[in-house]
C-alpha cells in the first residue's frame, strides 16, 4: 500500500519594515493588501494549512480582518527561513514552504509545480526558476539569478549577470542558460530546522540571500522550473505595475469570458 501523501504547510513570513518600501505587506494592490494577495493565490493551491508569520500587530490585525490564519512566533529572526522554522517548531507536519510575503503566484500551478516534484523527488529542499528573456533582466539586482547543474541541483544564486557568456560579453541575455530565481522554497522539516541553526555564512551575508546559508554548508537544493508567471514587489514602482498587470489581466479575462457566451449563444 503506498504511503499517503505528506501535508503541505505554506507559511507566509512577513515583515513591516522594510528599507526599501516599509509597510509593504500593508500595501493596497486592487484594494487589497499586498500580503492578503500573496495569501489567497496560496490557498488557491489547495495546500494542508496556509498561515503568516509576522512580529506587527498591523499585519496580525490585517490577515485576521480577511480571515487568514495568522501567527506571531517569539524572537528576533536573520531571515524569512529563521521565521518559517520558528513556526515549524510549534506547528505539525513535515514539509513546509516559505512563499514570501512579496511573491504574487498568478497561477495556482506556480506552487504545484515546486510541491508535486519535491514529494516525489526525496529531495530535502527545492525551489523554483523561470527562464529569463532579456539582458536588462539579467543585469537587474534585483532579480537574482541560478545556476544549476544537469541533474537541476544549485550550483549558485546571485544578484550578478550569471552565467556570463564569454563570447557576448557579461550581462548579455542568452536563451536557455540565464533563470531567474523565484522567492519560494520547500523543505523537510528537519532540513529547515537544521538551516535555522547554522550561522550566517560569509556569501549569504554579501549577496543577502539566505538559500546560500544551505549551499554554503552542503544542503543541495533542487531546482524545477515554471513557466506560470509571479508579481514580485520589491518597491513602490513595483507595486504601480503591479495594479496595471493586475487590471490588463482582469480585462482579458473579461473579454475571454463575453467571447465564449457569445459562442456558447451562437451554438443554440
Amino acid at each position: 500500500m503506498p504511503n499517503p501523501t505528506p501535508p503541505v504547510t505554506v507559511v507566509i513570513p512577513a515583515r513591516f519594515g522594510s528599507s526599501r518600501f516599509p509597510g509593504k505587506p500593508l500595501a493596497l494592490l486592487a484594494g487589497k493588501p499586498l500580503i492578503q494577495h500573496v495569501y489567497e493565490r496560496a490557498q488557491a493551491a489547495g495546500v494542508h494549512r496556509v498561515l503568516v508569520a509576522t512580529d506587527d500587530v498591523r499585519i496580525q490585525k490585517a490577515v485576521t480582518a480577511f480571515g487568514g490564519t495568522v501567527v506571531m512566533p517569539e524572537g528576533r529572526f536573520r531571515t524569512g527561513t529563521d521565521r518559517v522554522a520558528a513556526v515549524a517548531r510549534q506547528t505539525p507536519g513535515d514539509v513546509f514552504v516559505n512563499l514570501q510575503g512579496d511573491e504574487i503566484a498568478l497561477h495556482p500551478g506556480l506552487l504545484t509545480d515546486l510541491i508535486r516534484p519535491f514529494l516525489k523527488s526525496g529531495a530535502d529542499m527545492g525551489t523554483l526558476k523561470r527562464a529569463l528573456t532579456s539582458s536588462k533582466e539579467v543585469t537587474n539586482p534585483g532579480i537574482v539569478k541560478v545556476v544549476t547543474n544537469p541533474d537541476g541541483e544549485a550550483l549558485y544564486f546571485s544578484r550578478a549577470p550569471i552565467p556570463c557568456d564569454r563570447e557576448k560579453g557579461p550581462g548579455k541575455f542568452v536563451a536557455g542558460l540565464h533563470y531567474v530565481h523565484l522567492g519560494i522554497y520547500i523543505y523537510t522539516r528537519e532540513t529547515l530546522l537544521r538551516i535555522s541553526t547554522l550561522p550566517t555564512s560569509p556569501l549569504e551575508e554579501a549577496e543577502k540571500l539566505e538559500q546560500l546559508r544551505a549551499l554554503e554548508h552542503g544542503i543541495r537544493i533542487r531546482v524545477w522550473e515554471t513557466g506560470h508567471q509571479s508579481l514580485r514587489i520589491d518597491t513602490p514602482k513595483d507595486l504601480r505595475e503591479a495594479e496595471s498587470a493586475l487590471k490588463r489581466m482582469t480585462r482579458q479575462r473579461t473579454l475571454v469570458r463575453s467571447a465564449a457566451r457569445t459562442t456558447a449563444r451562437g451554438a443554440r
